[in-house]
């Protein structure tokens, strides 16, 4: 018998909002999205500020729940018995008692907080930027260590020395989804995925949970941390007030669900231990499925806790990754709108339908170039980097060009240096098979808006010489491992193990053994540019 669940992904830029039917398969019923803002640097009024309205998401949330209903209108919200949540990771959400915002949320891409993170960690003696001392505590009590400026911890540090008055106000430290959780239900929770993505989290077999000795040594209070919960657990209902904003049943069961470097994957059927994903949104990774905790400190990787008790996701970030075909779209593209207008006349009588055609024209603009770009290569660093080395003085750049570069190889080099990158991670998750039994697999399956194009599939194909599989809406696919989690936990199926058979394969892309060795060659070039640059970055961005 079908169940009716509904899910909220909460990206950087905007939310998607899916009614979705389980079951011999999970179907996507009715979509809706709607942006919000990001607020960065002098919006702030900080330097590497970057910060969102709380009010914006609930917006963007009532907006998108009255629409899915629109257009399902045989499914009414009393049919609707699970709600869940995907978001972005690694937020800070400082409420009150009452739940209320005491400040902007600062999002996982701000770094303000230098200052900070030099006087918690980054001084003396160190391991991979992380005093040597408590790099090793860290790392016996939480497999991983909060050595970058962009983790939440320096941010929340950064409220108690800049804004001591707000800092007074605080009652729980929440992500994103835990406070919308918060609004939807009145309950302060935290999932254990959330948990560990504050790197407070002990994760140590008969541990787990808010590890009191790394909250003394980088100065957080423990009490300011909610209870923690499974994301397939039901932590709540939805309140009257909740019910009458967004158009939903009061007392409809609330899950946990879990962030989206938890959920993308899962919702992707990337589950079973060994299995490979990219994610190409705004920001990009790659992750693998590992039964136990690697660190690969110098690299800024980390097995993650995830929404499966019995598996972790060993994981490196992208922090720009199809975000730099927004920036094409915008800075190379649209002074060529004309060209664009003429092509598909008035079909799109819509923003939304505008955009979409344009990314579709952007894709065969990507094809008709051929493959390494004639030499042109592209770094994808347009807000600093985490993975494979952290540096948030690193920046984007073309490299190689010529008189008789054109534009068509500009955008492709774009894409292909999203998709060098990608490589550059995927190699370094496969270097810990000289120390650990990891296996990432031959079969990596892609996902996020980036996985829409055919030409960037193929050319993520040939570049990894390995073949890409895609599901049924890649875009969505947090949504669906949102839905997942209610599936697990309404006992739909027993467990995230078995989600895999409820998103069958729409594509798979062999890869060109004829574009390898090009794709080689400028790939080496690729990793070398950073070495090359480090310090023209610090130059100019420091």
């Amino acid at each position: 018998m079908s169940k009716y669940v509904i899910t909220y992904d909460i990206g950087t830029t905007g939310i998607k909002t899916c009614l979705i039917e389980i079951d011999r398969e999970m179907k996507i019923l009715a979509s809706s999205t709607a942006g919000y803002n990001l607020y960065v640097d002098e919006e702030t009024g900080v330097k590497g500020g970057a910060e969102q309205d709380a009010d914006e998401w609930w917006e963007a949330m009532t907006i998108t729940t009255k629409t899915v209903f629109e257009k399902s209108p045989t499914i009414t919200k009393e049919m609707v018995e699970g709600i869940s949540f995907c978001s972005a990771m690694q937020g800070l959400v400082l409420v009150d008692k009452e739940g209320n915002c005491i400040r902007r949320p600062m999002t996982y891409m701000d770094q303000r907080a230098r200052e900070e993170l030099q006087n918690g960690i980054a001084h003396g003696v160190q391991i991979a930027g992380a005093e040597v001392t408590k790099c090793l505590k860290y790392l016996y009590y939480t497999q991983a260590v909060s050595s970058s400026v962009k983790d939440p911890i320096w941010k929340y540090k950064w409220v108690e020395a800049h804004e001591p008055e707000n800092y007074k106000k605080i009652y729980k430290w929440l992500d994103i989804k835990e406070y919308l959780i918060c609004r939807l239900t009145g309950e302060f929770v935290m999932t254990n995925d959330s948990a560990f993505g504050t790197l407070l989290y002990d994760t140590r077999k008969g541990h787990e949970g808010w590890c009191k000795p790394v909250c003394d040594m980088v100065g957080v209070n423990i009490e300011h941390l909610p209870p923690i919960k499974k994301s397939t657990e039901k932590v709540g209902e939805v309140t009257q007030k909740a019910a009458d904003e967004l158009g939903l049943a009061v007392g409809t069961a609330v899950y946990g669900g879990g962030g989206d470097a938890s959920l993308i994957g899962v919702g992707a059927g990337a589950v079973e231990i060994g299995d490979t994903h990219i994610y190409s949104g705004t920001s990009g990774w790659v992750g693998t499925v590992v039964p136990e905790q690697f660190v690969d400190a110098g690299a800024m990787m980390a097995s993650i806790v995830g929404v499966n008790p019995k598996t972790y996701n060993y994981f490196g970030e992208l922090e720009t990754s199809n975000k730099c075909v927004g920036w094409v779209k915008d800075h190379l593209a649209l002074d060529e709108i004309g060209v664009f207008l003429k092509r598909y006349g008035n079909a799109a009588d819509s923003l939304e339908q505008i955009e979409f055609n344009l990314y579709d024209y952007l894709e065969e603009v990507i094809d008709r170039a051929q493959p390494g770009s004639d030499g042109v290569v592209f770094t994808p660093w347009l807000h600093g980097n985490r993975c494979p080395f952290e540096d948030p003085n690193a920046a984007g750049m073309f490299f190689n060009i010529h008189l008789d570069t054109g534009k068509t190889e500009l955008i492709r080099a774009v894409v292909e240096g999203i998709c060098f990158h990608m490589r550059w991670m995927l190699e370094r998750q496969e270097e810990k098979k000289k120390v650990k039994a990891l296996k990432t697999s031959n079969e990596v399956r892609f996902c996020g808006g980036g996985a829409l194009g055919e030409a960037t599939c193929q050319i993520l194909a040939d570049i990894l010489q390995r073949e890409v599989v895609v599901v049924e809406s890649p875009q969505n696919i947090g949504a669906v491992g949102a839905a997942a989690c209610i599936a697990v936990g309404m006992g739909i199926i027993p467990s995230i193990f078995d989600v895999k058979k409820l998103i069958p394969i729409k594509t798979t892309y062999k890869p060109n053994p004829a574009n390898k060795a090009v794709y080689d060659r400028n790939y080496k070039v690729f990793k070398n540019l950073y070495k090359a640059n480090k310090e023209n970055f610090a130059i100019l961005n420091g």
